[in-house]
């Protein structure tokens, strides 16, 4: 960084890389040296902001790349569906039912079901989406026939090229066996073991429900709920309301985004921030978070990574040998987090 002069009359100031020498040549120098000091504390906090801002993974942004190019079964924008983020939504609190609706039309216009319904593993998903309580604190009962279903989509999602790739990656890590079959127990374990979400309840929850079908809890709010199919088959059967995105004010997002930050209500309550990939199939979405989480042992793991046009952290919390839930945020799209090279 070149060092930048600060001239005032009957003042020199020189402030170079945080540090500061004066030379005072009238009555004003403790007020320079104060005026020195504070530019030394700002320069030092800035530069702990940085410091605590994680590293980009540049290991987990090339597999979840590499899965991004193996999705064969991916929509594509336009072509497969068309969404409308209309307005940027307002700041509402958690709990809170009032909220104001900065999007009159649906998130989705368009979304081609034939595809989805053609699709093995979209349409052995949508199978599961009504299998759930949607309250926390109602034990859930699997029946044999969901079971079966259960079965069925794992084994649709382990013959994809995607989690293919994931698994021979976790394979090479030491995180998973190369049997098949122990790697389907394992899908199992993380995304669809029963356990207690809400304390003095039965087996309510698992990590497939929260994530990919919502829930709600005491009533009050939404949790979970961060995929885009349930999203649009939830809002075409107006039982989900889109009220706008959520974004910075120079990051606006597009109709090409394949991730979005944003608001809705459900059922009567709010969700004030949600997340959600637009467009990916179940399995690059399971893949992704599945290395995540077996690629760490902490209870809370984000990380910091690029896929495709988009600086993203995937955030992912267990729950025990399960999964608890797991997300993306959004940072910003249209590789606008890169920096621009100057020429000359």
């Amino acid at each position: 960084m070149r060092n930048k002069m600060l001239f005032k009359p009957g003042l020199d100031l020189a402030v170079s890389e945080g540090f500061c020498s004066l030379s005072c040549t009238c009555g004003r120098g403790i007020m320079a040296a104060r005026f020195c000091g504070l530019l030394v504390l700002l320069t030092l906090c800035l530069s702990g902001l940085d410091a605590q801002r994680p590293a980009v993974n540049q290991e987990l942004s090339d597999i979840f790349n590499e899965l991004w190019r193996l999705d064969e079964n991916r929509l594509t924008p336009v072509t497969d569906y068309n969404i409308s983020v209309q307005g940027r939504a307002s700041f509402v609190n958690q709990g809170s039912h009032v909220v104001r609706d900065y999007a009159l039309q649906p998130l989705f216009s368009n979304v081609n079901e034939n595809k989805l319904a053609n699709t093995t593993t979209y349409s052995r998903f949508m199978k599961l989406l009504n299998n759930y309580e949607r309250s926390t604190g109602v034990a859930e009962q699997v029946t044999a026939e969901e079971q079966t279903e259960i079965d069925l989509f794992l084994t649709a999602v382990l013959e994809t090229k995607v989690m293919k790739r994931a698994h021979q990656y976790l394979v090479s890590k030491a995180k998973s066996n190369s049997d098949l079959r122990r790697f389907k127990s394992q899908l199992n374990l993380i995304w669809f073991n029963l356990y207690h979400r809400q304390k003095n309840a039965g087996l309510d929850s698992c990590g497939f429900e929260h994530v990919f079908v919502g829930e709600t809890k005491s009533g009050t709010e939404i949790i979970g709920f961060h995929n885009w199919i349930q999203f649009y088959l939830q809002e075409k059967s107006t039982h989900l309301d889109y009220k706008g995105y959520k974004a910075r004010s120079l990051d606006l997002p597009d109709q090409d985004d394949h991730v979005l930050n944003l608001q809705f209500s459900w059922h009567g309550l709010v969700k004030p921030v949600g997340s959600a990939f637009i467009g990916t199939s179940p399995e690059f979405e399971m893949a992704i978070f599945t290395i995540v989480f077996l690629m760490n042992t902490e209870r809370s793991t984000t990380v910091l990574v690029n896929i495709d046009q988009c600086r993203m952290e995937l955030v992912v919390i267990r729950h025990g040998r399960s999964l608890g839930t797991a997300y993306p945020k959004l940072l910003s799209s249209n590789s606008r987090h890169v920096t621009p090279q100057h020429s000359g």
